[in-house]
């Protein structure tokens, strides 16, 4: 009846609500919808987050990027996630930092619903702000963030087409960053150091592809680190001021 893996089977069977919806999930899935927008949840380390086509689905390299940044500061008092989407980097920065003050960021109203709703489920303290990157924040922060962390687009527009199908069902407005797929690392690395106070330090997922030329983006900043992610591939920048 379908050529979907059984644990896949398995687990739209156990949000279905009868045989009907059941087969209309197998169908969906089969063609190309991704798993966690059927089921409406992904795990993120110890959270289960809501998820739909609004937001890019959490994955384990974010995790990883959590983890990072988690260990490049010491109690800081202001952090902040650019490009938020679900508020996944918020809600588990929050979680490592209790005594901070975290706020989420992101250009997608539509997203920062779906962070909202995350935010009230796991972290109500994180504050949800809608704009461009740094035009989302109030100009009194200036200088204020200890830590600033993204997970932004870094796909080339060459490279939506090659993507895998289930891919292409994720917001591309959170994937794609324009021609050269750096066009949103080049904004958070000349904009960001305004905003950062001293010893601070931005840390961002990248393409396994963009560490020379990320390094060359990050060159104004006092120390950059390339950092691998758990299958060795170059898949993290850390820029200390």
């Amino acid at each position: 009846m379908t050529s979907l893996p059984p644990h896949e089977v398995r687990r739209l069977r156990s949000v279905a609500s009868d045989d009907r919806a059941f087969a209309d999930l197998l169908a969906r899935r089969a063609g190309g919808e991704p798993l966690q927008y059927l089921e409406g949840t992904a795990a993120f380390g110890p959270f289960d987050l809501v998820v739909d086509g609004r937001v890019l689905i959490p994955r384990p390299e974010t995790e990883g990027l959590w983890e990072l940044a988690a260990g490049a500061v010491t109690d800081p008092r202001l952090v902040l996630d650019l490009c938020t989407g679900s508020g996944a980097l918020a809600i588990a920065l929050s979680a490592s930092f209790p005594e901070a003050r975290v706020i989420g960021a992101d250009i997608s109203s539509e997203a920062l619903t779906v962070a909202r709703e995350n935010g009230l489920r796991h972290a109500p303290a994180v504050e949800w702000v809608l704009g461009d990157l740094f035009d989302a924040l109030d100009a009194q922060l200036v200088g204020a963030f200890d830590l600033i962390v993204s997970n932004p687009p870094y796909v080339a527009s060459s490279e939506w087409a090659r993507l895998p199908d289930d891919v292409r069902r994720e917001p591309r407005l959170a994937l794609v960053s324009g021609p050269t797929g750096l066009e949103v690392l080049r904004r958070i690395a000349s904009e960001s150091s305004a905003w950062l106070a001293a010893g601070g330090v931005v840390v961002c997922e990248i393409g396994e592809t963009q560490a020379d030329p990320v390094r060359e983006v990050f060159d104004g900043f006092a120390s950059v680190e390339i950092r691998p992610d758990l299958q060795g591939r170059d898949r993290y920048v850390v820029a200390g001021t």
